[in-house]
């Protein structure tokens, strides 16, 4: 049974001026094993990062169903809708805006502690110290240390944020991740370091990632199958090998011409 079963997903929006709304995403569907990545690929406004908000219930789809190991996520009402949005995390395109800026480093990645109420008090031990743990196990696991707990975002570079926002996402231990174009507003240089980073915490934490991006090389590096999107429909599906290197689509082969390959 995969992890993650999307059939005949559709959402539409209201037309600007009237008329027929419009579908953002017309009849999609996929899956997404265990441990496995599904690469999301299409231009600005293909109905990537709407797909991303259905599965994690921000947004109602219209028509279609959702399985998350088995279990009807649409279906699915307070406190199980709950217990099932905690195997579910995202982290968003933008490292700067999704950090309060008001906030320390400390309170943002343990921020999910608290909504879930995961800490509690251990043998000897305090609750905030049992807090404190976890968030420090978090920093580690992508790359930084206890000097980060009491320091601002505007502290950061922009991919020691997105550490951050990756971090706060991990916390919970969460099985699917949903990674909204993660690299698009960093540089080439820390892009690589994370995407590195990315492969690196699936392998030791068993994670499954939906990772949507526009570009085609980025997608197969990630990704073990891709999902093609234009205009709110899938115009190709298939392992990385097929869709990278034998495209049937005249779009998805603009969009390996439009992006040069990653570097080494």
């Amino acid at each position: 049974m995969p992890l993650v079963d999307v059939a005949k997903l559709v959402k539409s929006y209201p037309a600007r001026g009237g008329g027929a709304p419009k579908r953002v995403v017309d009849e999609v569907s996929f899956c997404i094993e265990r441990g496995q990545t599904l690469g999301v690929v299409g231009e600005s406004g293909s109905g990537k990062s709407t797909i991303a908000r259905l599965l994690l219930r921000l947004i109602e789809p219209d028509s279609g169903t959702i399985y998350l190991d088995g279990r009807d996520l649409l279906a699915s009402r307070g406190r199980e809708l709950r217990q099932i949005r905690r195997r579910m995390q995202i982290v968003f395109q933008d490292p700067y805006a999704a950090l309060n800026p008001r906030m320390r480093v400390e309170e943002i990645v343990g921020e999910p502690l608290a909504v879930y109420r995961e800490v509690s008090p251990a043998v000897n031990i305090s609750a905030r110290d049992n807090s404190r743990a976890k968030i420090l196990e978090a920093l580690r696991m992508v790359g930084l240390d206890e000097s980060a707990l009491l320091r601002y975002p505007h502290e950061f570079s922009g991919g020691q944020r997105q550490r951050i926002n990756l971090a706060r996402a991990l916390i919970l231990r969460p099985e699917l991740v949903v990674l909204d174009e993660p690299t698009s507003a960093l540089d080439v240089s820390v892009s690589a370091q994370i995407t590195h980073l990315l492969r690196e915490l699936q392998r030791e934490l068993h994670l499954t990632y939906l990772f949507i991006t526009h570009s085609m090389p980025l997608a197969r590096y990630m990704a073990d199958e891709i999902l093609v999107m234009h205009r709110g429909r899938v115009v190709e599906q298939g392992g990385w090998q097929q869709i990278c290197e034998h495209p049937r689509s005249e779009y998805t082969q603009a969009l390996l011409a439009a992006t040069p390959e990653l570097p080494a």
